[in-house]
């Protein structure tokens, strides 16, 4: 398949759960990847098991098809397309190791959030500070959720990029029995979008712990998805976005009602009275939706969109305000 080879060798960049759930995807269709990650320890117990020693340990691997590596700069340097799959909060610093250069690299961000301090989506960040061409600089939206693809079941991704042939041709690494894919040019909004939901998944499980039953979930998620709108017309207008589409409106529902959602579950124990250290210390894993909350929180500061969910979850986890009072303030201005 040509469009295939457009894309060269690929590496994942990260150790978690959808870094695993993606290189299970690709390795599927080129039985060769590299494989970068922090750890040694962790790349010595997988090449053992056959299997990430953390993360969807049910997913197995033949590791003579993956080329792992504790060195970033050794798999950037031997790799065409990269995945970037690793928390939002670290990827500075992951990147801070860099000395090879990454502008004629085909970038490939999985991450659903913001680069903190900095407040910018991903791909905003590798062309402002690494200076990749938007035609390099690709993104993986929902709704997935990693366990999900990791058991096989049906699940449908969009790749955003403004070049879409580059698009086409990783939906053609990722595309199987169980995998249905499509292209967008909407990079932007995709991000953004995969951001919101996770604030969004946050306040839905506020909620869940409080109590509120089903029939107020499905306000406040057609809240959200408005919201959302209000928020992409704004940072990122575009005539042919559509935002009831899977990759937007899809990812916030499975997000906000899924108990695969580490946001969900977050918001949940907030909800039932959790401070927010206990309940991030108790989930052992990154929510991204508690950092997104601040950064869109600053990001919005500046242009004033009309986003009251937003604020609710913000002032619930950063202004330490009841969740009880936040969210009857918040059902007080839902119709």
């Amino acid at each position: 398949m040509t469009s295939m080879h457009n894309c060269g060798k690929t590496a994942i960049i990260g150790g978690g759960s959808w870094a695993t759930a993606i290189a299970k995807i690709v390795v599927g269709h080129t039985h060769h990847i590299g494989w970068y990650m922090r750890r040694d320890d962790r790349i010595a117990d997988f090449r053992r098991m056959g299997h990430n020693p953390a993360y969807l340990t049910s997913v197995h691997f033949n590791t003579e098809e993956i080329n792992f590596s504790s060195d970033i700069n050794k798999i950037v340097d031997q790799y065409d397309t990269l995945v970037f799959v690793t928390p939002s909060p670290y990827l500075k610093n992951h990147l801070k190791k860099l000395k090879t250069r990454i502008k004629e690299k085909f970038i490939i961000t999985a991450i659903k959030g913001i680069v903190p301090d900095e407040n910018l989506v991903c791909s905003e960040y590798f062309h402002q500070v690494y200076d990749v061409p938007y035609e390099n600089l690709a993104c993986i939206g929902g709704p997935s959720h990693a366990e999900e693809v990791a058991l096989e079941r049906l699940s449908y991704l969009t790749v955003g990029c403004a070049d879409l042939e580059k698009a086409q041709a990783f939906t053609e690494l990722l595309s199987s029995n169980y995998i249905k894919t499509k292209t967008s040019n909407d990079v932007i909004g995709i991000e953004y979008s995969s951001v919101l939901k996770n604030v969004y998944a946050i306040a839905a499980g506020i909620c869940s712990g409080l109590k509120y039953g089903d029939n107020f979930q499905a306000v406040l998620m057609s809240n959200a998805v408005q919201e959302m709108s209000r928020f992409l017309s704004v940072i990122s207008p575009s005539a042919d976005r559509n935002v009831y589409d899977s990759v937007y409106l899809g990812d916030l529902l499975v997000t906000g009602y899924s108990n695969f959602s580490r946001n969900r579950v977050f918001g949940t124990m907030i909800g039932k009275g959790y401070s927010v250290k206990s309940a991030q210390i108790e989930m052992e894993m990154i929510a991204e939706g508690f950092f997104g909350t601040k950064c869109m929180k600053e990001i919005n500061r500046h242009l004033h969109v009309n986003m009251p969910i937003l604020d609710a979850v913000y002032n619930i986890l950063y202004e330490r305000i009841s969740p009880q009072i936040e969210i009857k303030l918040l059902t007080d201005s839902f119709r």
